[in-house]
């Protein structure tokens, strides 16, 4: 089966400073895989590579086969992005800002709202088409974003940090809204996250720390290899045993 994301040997690197150094790691279709790692680690690098806000020059990165590089299009039209930084236009209705972003993807008017309501249905938003986004709350504007990211019915979505800056019922409510996409489209989902308990036991986890692939398996799997108590311990056990090899 091929996977939704491949990461072959990408490395990246802001003049001296590397934040990418041979990150390879897959997203099985149908998957939520967690990205974990600390505030630096190059989430957020990656995640530029992977939407070709950078150019990746050293290494390879494919959706469901199809090579950023030399198969742009092909690749991009099958993801949906949700950054961390907020994106929607807030002086626009709800809805104008899902047309708008419909209209790049070379989607007519009609079929537009037509797709819009369907994502808002989805979302629980059904009634705010027609509020500006200024008046909705951090959770609900999230939520509008993953509506937006979902319009050209991709097959890859990532997220970064998608829960940042939400309280404990909208992260809650968000991660449940994504998990059942999951579940319910089919998506392959890269959930970038630096927050342990976003992680449930059967999740794919991959530790990236200051720019490197520690670890990539089921939490469960990373918990027992570490004999740990939890994925949080676990973290802890790999990312310390690598700032002692760097000190040494």
């Amino acid at each position: 089966m091929t996977p939704a994301l491949t990461i072959k040997e990408v490395s990246h690197s802001y003049g001296p400073r590397k934040a990418l150094d041979d990150v390879s790691f897959s997203v099985p279709p149908g998957s939520f895989t967690v990205l974990l790692g600390l505030n630096g680690a190059g989430k957020s690098t990656l995640f530029s590579l992977i939407t070709r806000l950078y150019a990746a020059r050293h290494g390879e990165i494919e959706i469901f086969g199809h090579n950023i590089m030399r198969e742009p299009g092909a690749a991009l039209r099958r993801l949906g992005v949700v950054f961390q930084a907020r994106t929607l236009d807030l002086e626009l209705s709800v809805m104008q800002n899902l047309v708008y972003h419909a209209a790049l993807h070379g989607i007519g008017p009609i079929e537009a709202r037509r797709l819009a309501h369907a994502a808002l249905a989805r979302a629980g938003l059904a009634d705010r088409a027609k509020d500006k986004a200024r008046a909705l709350s951090g959770g609900q504007m999230r939520r509008v974003e993953i509506a937006r990211a979902l319009l050209h019915e991709p097959r890859l979505l990532l997220l970064d940090e998608a829960t940042v800056g939400l309280d404990i019922k909208a992260r809650a409510d968000l991660l449940a809204l994504v998990r059942e996409l999951v579940q319910e489209k089919r998506l392959g989902v890269l959930w970038a996250t630096h927050l342990i308990d976003e992680i449930a036991d059967d999740d794919q986890v991959v530790i990236l720390h200051q720019g490197r692939v520690l670890a990539t398996d089921r939490a469960q799997a990373i918990i027992v290899e570490q004999a740990a108590a939890n994925i949080g311990d676990a973290f802890t056990h790999i990312t310390g045993a690598a700032q002692e090899k760097l000190s040494a």
